[in-house]
């Protein structure tokens, strides 16, 4: 005899292990599997009904699926009951056995017992497929019209599944959801509203699929006629009185309530006239819905997600924002919960423009009113719960403006204290963006992002780094001094784990260690909400000797956790600080500073060795020494590197003032530099579409405008070939950006500019020139008459030498050559200078070669820059941009510092360019300048275009 199921379960319960459960479930699952073999139909329902409890126990029940085939074909209600319950738990929709089930349900949906037609009705709503669906959609909608709403109800959750299933059958059936609208039972209105918005969002779907409007299809628009019924509907539910059928904690029908707020939502989605219809309705749902119990809480949840939604007016908005501070009161963490991860999607919606940018709050109303309940969200921030503090970080970042920055700074700097240490990266890029945007002056931003790398310094990302050195660096002396004074404070205070703190701060004292020297003081504002009571108080930082200075970060170094890459800024730390104490009169720091940079080239380390021999001759060359190469006496000097022991010879001054450049202070970081490298390549800036012009006078249309790419905002300067530069024409910059010029054109040189064996040269002189016997190629040669005079050999170990000083030339004449065997070659290709621009006492001037005879299209430009003010030039960046026919080599300059021409040991400052223009002949050579230095403590920048190049010839 088959065990019954409450036997089963008294067995299972009373299990002590894992294994005794397995047991009693194996061997009560082949005894099931006799019984279906052995086809004992008396036992079939109590088998079923125990196989439900084993795949309530995750144990495997699917050879029990045809028995619910057989039970659901039964006439007995009982049968069917257990049968329909084990068809929808044990099968999925995937079962092939469930098209056996299609017949029996059509049969049962029209048996004259409604919970048997009930049953097949929750089946199909559950389990229907595509197939199904379409087989069986019309006897659901023959329930559609039943008389009783029990099968009423049923009928709407089954079509809702149907429809789900085979979308192109919506259009059939927007009629009959219309007219069920009128029906006067809640539990049908309920299903009924549940079907529009399934099908509201099955529509909207096969809109976006069709590439249609989903805003404009006749369902939708069919729907909206219905709005001002809906809105009845939900503000009679308001207004009844008490019904004990429908009551929920005192208010009527909420679950109906909530389904017509939902499908109020769809309905009002970018639609400003079913919007309107709709605001009375939900202002009256705000202000009268019950808040204490947990089903007013629901309404009014829903309706701040339709008024969040909607095209609503700003007022109520500002309802719904206060609506959520007073969840945020609540005890239950839940709604705390979903008041904050409401809000922050709302706010974060509501700010988001279309280039994808985030204004400030002042923009927006209900952005606005969230200030108001700000307290209440810092509050969360110290709730036990993670999850809470979680969603409270993220809206108070959104909450951010230029008037409350200073104030939630300060909590998310608290914050940052508490929060756990996988999070602290995250919140320390949060600051940081937050700073970058909102800081009201630079001492601000110094100080937060000081304090910020001493509090999670260890976990502060690469780029939180780096942006904390780029606006110290770009900020003044007196920001200067206060950031060194207080990082080396920091410093001395940390026991070495927050190592972000250790990178910007020996960064800092290396570069504006000279500051420590000096006291520094100076008196803070007072902070937002706080009032000065008395005398303001000032911050004084005592003045420092170099050997503390340098003993301070000795200690960071000698910690047995302290990582590589901090000796190595270390280094690069007192390299620095040798030039900053240099004139001092402190011996002893600067023997400690010389020694700390020699004990590191013997590490382990193969950076740290290269950094201390490379920074130690660099030191020594400083103060006019030559540093000499040793080996040991037993080894063989195989590269001749070392110096025969000569070490009384010094070192030339170019090669000082080149290591004294070295050890200056860092040029300022163009920020404007940074953004343009995260963008990408220049050919992605979107440019005019072509219009039909006439052709356009010389450099008005030939000349690409770059001064976007450059950052600039000037205007660029008048080109140096003697005429004003006109206005730019509208042609197509991609297509054309540089047309041909109106100059004279030149003889187009054979094959576009290349070398080509068989082609004559062009005429250079009135007369023809005899030709030189041995020049099998039939060129005269062009020769200057007045021949350069050679130069001079410079000493090549002498990497800091610049190159020699060009020669002027004479106007070049055809000179034929002797048929002599023994004759020298002539000169390649003279130079040609072309001046580039002036500005600002700084001049650049091109001297132009062709560095390849048999090369034609390759050109040698060496830009040389004379410095006419009275002080030397830092910082010297130079860039250049060229047309797309031409391509470009540029190396770096010989200097950063261009120094007053004329001084004593005043070198030259060069930079070596190497063009290609691919359409020699045909488009001369054109250069777009930007040049940016520091004069004086001013940073310049200016833009100037350079096209006076010889046609033909560059």
């Amino acid at each position: 005899m088959a065990m019954k199921l409450r036997d089963l379960i008294r067995k299972v319960r009373a299990c002590k292990t894992a294994a005794e459960e397995r047991a009693v479930i194996a061997k009560e699952s082949a005894m099931i599997r006799t019984a279906i073999r052995e086809e004992q139909e008396h036992y079939r329902h109590r088998n079923v009904a125990k196989l439900l409890f084993m795949h309530m126990l995750g144990y495997p029940t699917h050879f029990g699926q045809l028995e619910c085939m057989k039970l659901i074909a039964s006439p007995h209600f009982p049968e069917k009951r257990i049968g329909y319950l084990g068809m929808m738990l044990l099968l999925s929709e995937e079962a092939d056995v469930l098209m056996l089930a299609t017949n029996s349900l059509k049969n049962d949906m029209n048996s004259q017992n409604k919970f048997i037609s009930g049953l097949a009705l929750c089946t199909i709503g559950n389990l229907a497929t595509a197939d199904m669906s379409r087989d069986l959609a019309p006897e659901v909608d023959k329930h559609l019209k039943s008389g009783m709403p029990y099968l009423r109800k049923k009928a709407n959750l089954a079509m809702a599944r149907c429809l789900t299933k085979c979308p192109d059958m919506v259009e059939d059936f927007v009629d009959r959801v219309v007219t069920l609208l009128k029906d006067k039972n809640h539990g049908v209105l309920i299903t009924v509203v549940q079907l529009m918005t399934q099908v509201l969002m099955i529509d909207l779907k096969n809109a976006e699929e069709e590439g249609e409007n989903p805003f404009e299809t006749d369902c939708r628009k069919a729907f909206l006629r219905l709005v001002p019924m809906l809105v009845k509907m939900l503000r009679n539910l308001l207004s009844s009185g008490y019904s004990p059928e429908y009551d929920v904690a005192g208010i009527s029908d909420p679950f109906l309530q909530v389904q017509l707020l939902t499908l109020l939502r769809l309905l009002g989605t970018k639609n400003e006239k079913a919007s309107e219809e709709m605001n009375d309705v939900l202002a009256q749902v705000a202000t009268n819905t019950e808040s204490s119990k947990n089903a007013g809480n629901a309404i009014l949840y829903e309706c701040v997600q339709t008024i969040m939604g909607i095209e609503s007016e700003d007022g109520l908005r500002v309802l719904a924002v206060n609506i959520l501070g007073r969840f945020l009161l609540n005890r239950d963490n839940n709604i705390r919960y979903v008041a904050l991860n409401t809000l922050s999607r709302c706010i974060k919606e509501q700010q988001e423009t279309i280039d994808g940018s985030v204004p400030t709050e002042s923009a927006n109303t209900a952005s606005a009113a969230l200030q108001k309940h700000r307290n209440t969200v810092v509050d969360c921030l110290k709730d036990p719960d993670i999850s809470i503090r979680q969603r409270a970080l993220e809206l108070i970042y959104y909450m951010v403006n230029q008037e409350n920055v200073e104030a939630l700074t300060a909590e998310l700097l608290n914050y940052l204290v508490l929060c756990p240490r996988e999070h602290r990266s995250d919140i320390c890029t949060r600051i940081l963006r937050v700073v970058e945007r909102f800081s009201p002056d630079d001492r601000w931003r110094v100080d937060t992002l000081i304090t910020m790398l001493t509090i999670a310094g260890r976990e502060a990302s690469r780029e939180v780094q780096s942006a904390a050195v780029i606006y110290i660096s770009r900020s003044g002396d007196d920001i200067h001094a206060y950031a060194t004074h207080k990082l080396l404070k920091a410093i001395r205070d940390d026991d070495g784990s927050q190592r972000g703190l250790l990178v910007v701060g020996i960064w800092c004292v290396g570069e504006y260690g000279d500051h420590l020297l000096s006291p520094y003081s100076y008196t803070p504002s007072p902070g937002p909400g706080e009032t000065m009571n008395g005398a303001p108080v000032s911050i004084t930082f005592m003045a420092l000797d170099p050997l503390s200075v340098v003993q301070a970060v000795e200690t960071v170094t000698k910690r047995h956790s302290c990582p590589d890459y901090i000796k190595e800024r270390a280094l690069t730390c007192f390299a620095k600080l040798c030039d900053r104490f240099a004139n001092k009169g402190d011996a002893a720091a600067l023997t400690l500073l010389q020694n700390l940079i020699k004990q590191h080239e013997v590490s382990h380390s193969l950076e740290l060795q290269l950094r201390a021999c490379e920074y130690d001759a660099l030191v020594n060359a400083t103060k006019g020494i030559k540093t000499v190469v040793k080996k040991p006496e037993a080894e063989p000097d195989l590269f001749g590197v070392t110096d025969n022991g000569n070490t009384g010879e010094g070192v030339s001054a170019s090669v000082i003032n080149a290591a004294k450049e070295a050890l200056s202070r860092m040029p300022v970081v163009d920020l404007k530099v940074l953004d343009k490298k995260r963008e990408e390549a220049f050919g992605d800036i979107p440019m005019p579409k072509a219009k039909l012009a006439a052709p356009a006078p010389a450099g008005s249309g030939d000349l690409l405008d770059l001064n976007d790419m450059f950052g600039g905002t000037a205007a660029p300067a008048p080109a140096q070939n003697g005429g004003a530069e006109a206005p730019k024409s509208d042609l197509d910059l991609l297509t054309d950006i540089f047309a041909a010029s109106s100059v004279a054109p030149v003889a187009p040189v054979g094959g576009g500019g290349g070398y080509d064996p068989f082609g004559a040269a062009g005429p250079v002189a009135a007369m023809p020139a005899p030709t030189n016997p041995l020049d099998i190629f039939g060129a005269p040669p062009t020769i200057s008459a007045t021949m350069p005079v050679p130069p001079a050999v410079g000493n090549p170990l002498d990497i800091f030498g610049a190159p020699p000083a060009a020669v002027p030339m004479a106007t070049p004449v055809s000179i034929p050559m002797a048929p002599m065997m023994d004759a020298p070659a002539p000169a390649a290709n003279a130079s040609v200078v072309v001046p580039g621009f002036t500005h600002e006492g700084l001049t650049i001037e091109f001297e132009c070669s062709k560095p390849d005879i048999w090369n034609k299209q390759s050109s040698e430009l060496i830009a040389k820059c004379t410095n006419a003010s009275s002080d030397a030039m830092y910082g010297f960046n130079l860039q250049c941009a060229v047309p797309k026919y031409v391509t470009m080599e540029m190396e770096p300059p010989t200097s950063t510092t261009i120094p007053v021409t004329g001084m004593n040991t005043a070198k030259v400052v060069t930079q070596k360019i190497k063009v290609t223009n691919s359409q020699l002949g045909t488009k001369n050579l054109m250069l777009k300048l930007k040049v940016s230095f520091t004069l004086q403590g001013r940073k310049i920048e200016h833009l100037a275009t350079c096209g006076g190049f010889p046609a033909g010839e560059y």
